[in-house]
């Protein structure tokens, strides 16, 4: 009998199977049940928070100076002595009638 090679094919691999053994112990277990007592003594801070709004006003002002030129000024008198009522040119005290100045 004539042997062929042996073939060595790639491995299987199959999920892991889990075991558990469970193993039982009996224990003594001593229970003490001491009693405590706590004063609690309750401290309260009340914060109280205040909030301070402060308020501000700026005024943005610009000037601006323009050159007007050699010339009178529009609107604005010529400067020197104003003429009262009664002098200078218009009517005014003078003469009434009948005087016969100019005639």
């Amino acid at each position: 009998m004539h042997c062929k090679p042996t073939h060595v094919l790639p491995t299987v691999v199959h999920p892991t199977k889990c075991c558990v053994n469970h193993n039982f112990v009996n224990n003594v277990v001593p229970h003490v049940h001491p009693t405590h007592t706590t004063n609690v003594n309750h401290i309260n801070y009340d914060h109280v928070h205040y909030f301070p709004h402060t308020q501000s006003t700026v005024n943005q002002v610009t000037h601006q100076n323009h050159y007007g030129g050699p010339g009178p000024v529009p609107g604005v008198a010529p400067v020197g002595p104003r003429p009262r009522p009664g002098f200078g040119p218009g009517m005014g005290f003078g003469p009434g009638p009948g005087m016969g100045f100019g005639r």
